[in-house]
């Protein structure tokens, strides 16, 4: 263990299996750092890799694949770390990812070979324990009920067990802590928690009791979800976007300075665009959180005590967050085949758009007639407006999406020729078609994909066999469940209105406007949940804020995007912050939903857009 006299410098690498591909390599080389931590995974991610895995292992033993199958990880992620070993070697840096998905020992196999190859000494380690199909399985036959954290109805409810593929949970920090103790350089992971890096990493670092440093690794926890998704903590996907047009060719990556108490200082790589914020840092705090508690594997973090300051330039201050034990349980995610879809486009141009649509639809469904009990998902959506006295064609041009899912696969999986088929369903009425609809010159989108669907529920710690494998030392540890656990905590957190709200007339004369010309926010999904959080710069907008954006008035605001579904409130405010937890809002998540928005991140700005009654002496401090 190191000197656990000065922080531990931790580089955020990565959000996803989409981010840019120098980031390892970059870090390494040109920052005083002393860990890289990385997120390739998500909901979607390890659906996708834990069902092909299942189908590939079929495959294999009815004899239909010859060779083994590519490896379940993210592709890329060799072409990022391999420029990087050297640095890393001659830096004495560590690196903990997650980037293993389904196939974490092949992906620890490549990164030993490839260090070989360079001629490198560095020990490489491997997380196991997350894939938890069979254990899930036999809990279920033996009647376990395993109650959706979205809907709260049991999982025989579902309807998709017949079809039930994989299920993966979520592991701690504490095994990458182990393997970081034991010797090793790089850690690789599959489905760990994505702030579970830096929370091992930490941990290592300062020498921290998992049963009593609950403050300390809640601390941990937060930072490791203000640097989980890389840019984001750095003006990606912010609000204020508009000043940071300068350098937003590269955007940086967060680096993070967790002290011996659990408080960070967030900062950024040199050099690069975007800032590090107190508007930055708390978009990200708002980002995909589920209410005032936010649960780890390791600990879990009280939210509504955190404040944040800007210490200088690109260097924000985290602290005031509290720990309270771990669960009992983890998040596990169930993945099941859910069938077939496939989308139509029409572009519907001018005026009359709405009778346009009801039109095209009418004539849709007359064609689909009676497969349409065949279809499990029929949904015509009309999207966009054309404005008065438009400017150009493009513009007065809106988009008609029809979406099916089906388990008959032979319903969408035809030619543009083939009848009968979705296709054709949607193509033959072109000719008795509205004015002014045309159709898109690639009808790749209208055959067949298979879709998934995903089910989350909460899996008991003590199920989880979470082991550190270290091949180099030929050994395995097992990483038991800390006996500081709390048995259960509620499904449903604490939910408020605002208490003693201010007197909205009290702010003085107001101007109608978009809720976003003052506030600043953040949304995401988990599952089939949606979260939006907003953001104010000064106190007395926080008064403000908190006054107007009640449960009632959020639901208002959502208006023909309103589900009908539970919203839930709570407060931060040591970061200005309101936050709304919208259940189920997103027809079953990514993986099947129906929605545009499939990852629930542009339901803020949606909200932002809507018209409220701003106080005036707000706007004379500019727009955000």
């Amino acid at each position: 263990m190191p000197s656990a006299k000065r922080a531990i410098r931790i580089a955020g690498s990565s959000g996803g299996f989409s981010d840019r591909q120098r980031a390892i390599g970059d870090l390494a080389k040109n920052c005083d750092i002393d860990c890289i931590i990385g997120d390739w995974l998500s909901e979607c991610t390890m659906t996708l890799h834990g069902a092909q895995k299942k189908q590939n292992e079929r495959l294999l033993n009815e004899g239909q694949l010859t060779e083994q199958p590519q490896g379940l990880f993210d592709p890329t992620f060799m072409e990022n770390l391999s420029p990087a070993l050297p640095y890393l070697k001659s830096k004495n840096i560590k690196v903990a990812v997650n980037a293993g998905a389904s196939d974490t020992e092949m992906l620890a196999g490549l990164v030993e070979a490839e260090i070989k190859a360079q001629g490198l000494d560095l020990k490489v380690g491997w997380i196991n324990g997350d894939e938890v199909t069979e254990t899930v399985r036999r809990m279920y036959e033996n009647g376990e009920e395993f109650t959706s954290l979205m809907t709260g109805k049991p999982l025989k409810e579902w309807g998709h067990m017949e079809y039930f593929e994989a299920a993966q949970c979520y592991l701690g920090g504490a095994g990458i802590a182990e393997a970081l103790r034991q010797g090793c350089d790089i850690v690789v992971a599959g489905r760990v928690a994505d702030a579970a890096p830096t929370i091992g990493a930490s941990m290592w670092w300062h020498g921290w009791d998992r049963e009593t440093d609950l403050d300390q690794l809640a601390g941990s926890l937060v930072c490791g979800h203000l640097i989980e998704c890389s840019s984001y903590v750095c003006g990606g996907y912010f609000s204020g976007f508009k000043r940071l047009m300068d350098k937003c060719e590269n955007i940086g990556f967060p680096i993070a300075e967790v002290e011996a108490d659990g408080s960070c200082v967030i900062t950024k790589e040199p050099g690069t665009g975007g800032e590090v914020s107190v508007g930055t840092v708390s978009s990200q705090l708002l980002y995909e959180i589920q209410g005032p508690l936010y649960y780890g594997s390791d600990v879990t973090a009280n939210l509504e005590g955190i404040v944040m300051t800007q210490l200088g330039p690109d260097r924000v201050q985290v602290t005031g967050v509290k720990g309270l034990p771990a669960p009992a349980t983890t998040k596990v995610g169930l993945t099941a085949f859910g069938g077939y879809q496939a989308e139509f486009h029409y572009y519907i141009c001018g005026l009359d758009l709405e009778e346009k649509a009801e039109w095209t639809e009418r004539q849709v469904r007359h064609s689909i007639g009676d497969a349409v009990k065949d279809l499990s998902c029929l949904k015509f959506s009309l999207n966009g407006y054309c404005p008065p006295n438009p400017r150009n064609q493009d513009v007065a041009t809106v988009d008609m999406r029809v979406f099916v899912q089906t388990r008959r696969r032979e319903l969408v999986d035809k030619s543009t020729l083939d009848v009968p088929g979705f296709n054709r369903w949607c193509m033959e009425n072109f000719l008795q078609s509205c004015p002014g609809a045309t159709l898109g010159n690639d009808q790749r989108q209208s055959e067949g994909k298979p879709f998934y669907e995903y089910y989350v529920t909460l899996l008991p710690q003590s199920e989880v066999k979470h082991r550190v494998e270290l091949p180099w030392a030929g050994k395995t540890i097992d990483i038991p469940v800390q006996k500081n656990v709390t048995t259960a905590y509620p499904r449903d957190q604490k939910s408020y209105d605002p208490v003693e709200p201010a007197d909205l007339s009290s702010f003085g004369p107001t101007t109608r406007g978009p809720l976003g010309w003052v506030v600043g926010g953040r949304s995401g999904d988990k599952a089939s949940d949606a979260n939006v959080g907003f953001w104010v710069r000064h106190d007395d907008e926080w008064e403000w804020l908190r006054s107007v954006l009640t449960i009632d008035k959020v639901s208002q605001m959502l208006e023909g995007s309103n589900k009908g579904k539970r919203i839930e409130r709570f407060e931060i405010p040591g970061v200005r912050a309101v936050h709304f937890l919208l259940r189920d809002h997103l027809d079953r998540g990514f993986n099947s939903t129906s929605e545009y928005d499939t990852l629930g991140k542009n339901l803020c700005e949606y909200l932002r857009a809507k018209y409220v009654d701003i106080p005036n002496k707000f706007l004379r401090r500019g727009r955000i």
